[in-house]
């Protein structure tokens, strides 16, 4: 399986043109206000028009209202999936399935009983995104900066395709591949100068680690 890659958090041209150049296989839009990524659709929708049928979008929302997400597969018809953030339950993010795209969902991680969740979405959710279990306090789910221990995935028998977040960066990216043996990264804070503004240089470089690997 060939490593992929995904930029999460995208909201300017430069951005999103830097993790084009570099070979992302998928961008991130996140929709959360108290996000400092968070983003419009109508700004999502002028940042899609350039994107080439072989990069997937996907949307990260944090418990949504059942509104919000049929304005989005309504005004985002391109996007290849939804990945939900927040406390949805299996049965919510199962019956979003006939839509069409993809779904993901974060487990926030700091134990071993946190990965065991995993298994309660098979059926419900194509993939799994491990992440850090963010500070007890925080405003947001991800995004922090931090990473779990990942030993923690040592001999784990996934029940779901899954992907590695939480504290990534250019320089530890293969450190994660030979601990955790992931073939898909998801990468936001760690190609960023401050939270919410992309650092080019830095997606070239965790990109270029990438493939690298």
């Amino acid at each position: 399986m060939p490593i992929r890659s995904k930029i999460c958090g995208i909201t300017t041209p430069e951005a999103l043109d830097a993790a084009l150049s570099g070979g992302a296989s998928h961008v991130g839009f996140v929709f959360f206000p108290k996000s400092p990524r968070n983003i419009s659709i109508p700004d999502t929708q002028a940042l899609l028009k350039t994107l080439p049928s072989t990069v997937q979008s996907v949307a990260l929302v944090v418990d949504p209202k059942p509104d919000f997400i049929e304005t989005i597969i309504k005004d985002l018809p391109d996007l290849s999936a939804l990945q939900f953030h927040g406390d949805e339950p299996p049965s919510r993010l199962a019956a979003l399935r006939g839509h069409g795209r993809e779904i993901w969902k974060a487990l926030p991680i700091r134990t071993q009983a946190d990965l065991m969740k995993a298994a309660d979405y098979k059926g419900a959710a194509d993939y799994i995104l491990y992440d850090a279990k963010p500070p007890k306090g925080a405003d947001v789910p991800g995004g922090t900066g931090q990473r779990f221990d990942w030993t923690l995935l040592k001999g784990v028998q996934h029940p779901l395709p899954w992907i590695l977040a939480g504290g990534l960066d250019a320089h530890n990216l293969a450190e994660a591949r030979q601990v955790t043996g992931a073939d898909f990264f998801d990468v936001s804070s760690g190609v960023e100068s401050a939270p919410g503004i992309k650092d080019v240089d830095k997606i070239a470089a965790f990109l270029k680690a990438a493939r690298n690997l």
